[in-house]
Order: C-alpha cells, then structure tokens, then sequence
C-alpha cells in the first residue's frame, strides 16, 4: 500500500509541476497528464502494468460527476440565460449530428458496422468545457457576443447526451435488437426530464439546507456538499434520469442562490475538480498501450480532421441556423470544440461491454483527443485572432480610477429590535442587494466582523454602508423590519 500511495503522490506532483511549465508554452494541461500517465505505463518507462478497465471506467464514472458538479458550480445563469435555447441545441441536436455525421467515414475507413460506426461517433461527440476554459484563462482571451457562456453551457450540458447515445448503441449491439423512435425518445425524454427536474430541486435545496444548518466547523459544508451530489446521481439513476445531466443542473442552480462559505465551497470543488481530471488522465494514461498506436494513427488522424473541419462544424451550423451570430462567430465555435476527459471514459465501456473491435475503438478515440487537444487547443488565441472574437476591450488592463471618498451619509446605523425578521437568519440567506453592505456588527460590546454565516440577534447594532438612500429604505423594510 505504502509503494503505489508513494507512485501515485509522485506522479501527481509530477503532473502539477509539468502543467506549470506546459502553460507557459501553450501545451494544455491535459495533454501533460495523459503524457505523463502514458509515461508510467506498461510501454513507458517506469513499465507499471495496469489493464483493468473495470476500474478506469469506474474512475472515470466517478471523476465525471465531481467535474459536472464543479461546471455548473462555475456556471453563472444570468450569463446563459440569454443563450440558453442555442445552449442546449448545441448539446442535443449538435451532438447527434456530429455523431451521424463520423459514422459514414469510420465505417469506410475502419470496416465497422453500421452500429460500432455510429458507436464511435456518439463517443467523440461531447465536447470538453475545462480544456477550452483552462486555455481561454491562461491567456487571458475575453470573447464576445455570448460565445463564452454559450460554450460553457454546450460543453457542460452535451456530455449527458454524448452518454446517453453511447449507452443507448452499446445497448442494441449487446442485445442485437433496435429499438423503435418511440421507445428511443421516450428513453431521452425520460432520463434528461428526471434528470433536470432532480437537478432544480436538489439544487435549490442545498443553499437553503446550508442556511439553516448551523455546523460548528465550516470543512463539514464540503463534506455534506459531496454526500449531497453523490445521493442526486445515485437517486437521479436508480429512477431512471440522467445523473449527470442533474448534477450539472443543480450545479447552476446552487450557485444562483447565497449562502453561508459559498465561495469557500466552490473553491473546494474547482479543487477537487482538477484533481479527479488528473486522477482519471492518469488512469487513462497507464492503460494506453503507446505501441498499438502506430498501427491506427493514419486512420484516426483522418477521423480527427472529418470531426474538426466536417463534422463539428456541420452539428453547429445546423444547430445556430437561425441564431445572431454572425458567420466568424461560429466558424470559432466549431473550432474551439475540444475533445477531452468524456470520450476516453466512455471509449472503456466498450471494453467492459466486450463490444467488437474495443480495442480498436479505445485506441482511436484516444489518439483523436490528444490531436485535438494538441492543434486546436494550441490554435486557440490565433483563431479567436483570425475569427475577430477577442473582447479587446473587456482584455485590456483597466484603467487606473481615482476612489472618490467614502461619503459620512452612506455609513449608516440601524438596531435590531425584538420580532424583527432578522433575528435568527444569517447574512447569507438574506441575499442582500449589491450596494448593501453590513461592516460591523456591535454586540453586547463586542464588535463582529460579519461572515455568511453570521447569525443577527435581539439587539445587534449593525453600521451599514449604503450610498442610495432609497435602496436602503427599501431594503430595511423589506429584509430588516
């Protein structure tokens, strides 16, 4: 136990290190992990030898619901609120294009059936939100025109879709049977409608919960959180929704919402995030076999230029037909679709399905996300630059403003008196506007510095700094009465 704990602190901080210096050449960090995953495997140099696939998938599974949840956790909603029809037919209709649109071309070139040709479509259609994201922020590139929130939102909703289509296939290739349209789309309406109705309520419920819960120690909320999402995709599954789709729900709906260390909680997960994205890489890594890659690099490499220059485009074309933006606009949205963490993990449920040609699938799949990792990841700036996406002015570095001075008439006092409704609440739940600002609290003659979780009580004398003399009336009545 004491060797791999030691091989795997080792190739974690490997792993971190060399994704340090990979930013500064403009390498995605994923391509570093899955390099140094590879690396330690069979074929590499440290030669471990791990070809369980049960347990990548199961690695995977479990990597795939933590990263979901910390998307939508990232997920702003009044930002793709404007897009969010667009969103979702980039995540649905999109995908299933791209999937139809691989399957003609990998049956010509790989000799598959019609279904292990639709199979290896529907496994390459989901694209991945954290490579293009990590990308976009280390070089610092604003996008105009929504794309930003329109690509957040493809990327964390159409992996559901890539799932169910992957698991839909596999299904009539084990069972030799296809289903009718009706049975299909019952099967879609039902796993995506429990799905998004699971995720709203489990979502709205957590911010409430963490309001009224009063833990002594703030490490508990994570641990809870983590429970929490865990019972939403066990439930959302055993019912027969889709568990990922409602994680990724609940997600954007608790972060909508205030409530005590939330900001503490999304750093927690955004952590937790990386590490299950390097925990699975590196997984995926070791049971790679480098020197089975050779013999199908032509044919995947063929593959990988039909999905980003036919293919991806096809699926977002037909998907914004009738949308604003304008023709540089989505040529950038279908270059920016990275492939990533969720077509290798489905691509090892071909192994543990005992699909035909597994090995073949795994193989091409995973050789097509690191060329599209590597050409468009790399490309990112220049095409944001050729296809005049660049929010220049969002870019540039702010400039220098003089602070105006703190008005005496904008600090202002205000007692809690007794059957007040703010008696017993914490700041958090009261959700108070932008502009109102509790400072202090004065309490028995103690001064508290509020926090989220700050409960008010009979007699709290509270210095609030609020400039609009309206809003603070307003706000009084409504939250502090």
């Amino acid at each position: 136990m004491e060797n791999f704990l030691l091989f795997f602190a080792i190739l974690l901080i490997t792993s971190i290190l060399l994704s340090k210096i990979s930013d500064k050449f403009g390498i995605p960090s994923l391509i570093v992990f899955l390099g140094v995953g590879m690396l330690a495997g069979s074929d590499g140099l440290l030669g471990v030898n791990f070809d369980n696939q049960f347990i990548a998938q199961n690695v995977g599974m479990l990597a795939l619901i933590f990263i979901l949840y910390a998307g939508g956790l990232d997920t702003d909603f009044a930002a793709i609120k404007p897009i969010f029809g667009r969103g979702l037919m980039l995540a649905t209709v999109g995908v299933v294009l791209t999937a139809l649109a691989i399957a003609p071309i990998a049956k010509i070139l790989l000799g598959f059936g019609w279904l292990e040709a639709l199979l290896l479509g529907a496994i390459i259609s989901s694209t991945d939100a954290a490579a293009v994201f990590a990308i976009l922020r280390a070089k610092k590139i604003s996008l105009k025109n929504n794309i930003a929130p329109l690509l957040e939102l493809e990327s964390g909703s159409n992996d559901p879709m890539a799932i169910f289509l992957t698991m839909s296939i596999i299904q009539m290739i084990s069972l030799s049977t296809v289903p009718s349209a009706y049975e299909w789309f019952s099967s879609l309406i039902m796993q995506f409608g429990v799905g998004i109705a699971m995720g709203y309520v489990f979502g709205v419920m957590l911010p409430a919960i963490f309001n009224r819960l009063r833990l002594k120690s703030w490490g508990l909320y994570p641990v809870f959180s983590m429970a929490w999402i865990l019972l939403l995709y066990t439930l959302c599954f055993k019912i027969g929704g889709n568990g990922y789709l409602a994680v990724y729900i609940a997600g954007i709906f608790i972060n909508k919402k205030e409530f005590v260390h939330k900001k503490n909680l999304i750093g927690f997960h955004d952590g937790i995030a990386w590490a299950m994205q390097i925990v699975v890489f590196l997984t995926l890594g070791l049971l790679v076999f480098p020197s089975q890659l050779p013999s199908i690099a032509l044919m995947a490499f063929v593959l990988a230029l039909w999905l980003m220059f036919i293919a991806r485009p096809l699926g977002v074309f037909a998907s914004l037909l009738f949308s604003k933006f304008s023709l540089n606009d989505k040529l950038f949205i279908s270059w920016v679709g990275l492939r990533g963490v969720v077509p290798i993990v489905l691509a090892t449920y071909t192994y543990v399905d005992q699909i035909p040609n597994a090995n073949i699938i795994f193989n091409i799949v995973f050789f097509m996300v690191m060329i599209s990792i590597f050409t468009q990841g790399m490309s990112l700036s220049y095409a944001a630059d050729k296809f005049k996406v660049k929010d220049e002015e969002e870019a540039q570095e702010p400039a220098k403003v003089k602070n105006s001075p703190i008005l005496t008439y904008a600090l202002r006092q205000h007692t809690i008196h007794f059957g007040s409704k703010l008696i017993g609440k914490n700041l958090a739940e009261l959700e108070l506007p932008a502009d109102f600002l509790i400072l202090l609290v004065k309490r028995k003659n103690e001064y508290i510095k509020p926090t989220g979780s700050t409960v008010f009580d009979d007699g709290d004398l509270l210095l609030v700094q609020c400039e609009n003399h309206a809003l603070y009336q307003e706000t009084i009545k409504s939250f502090m009465a």
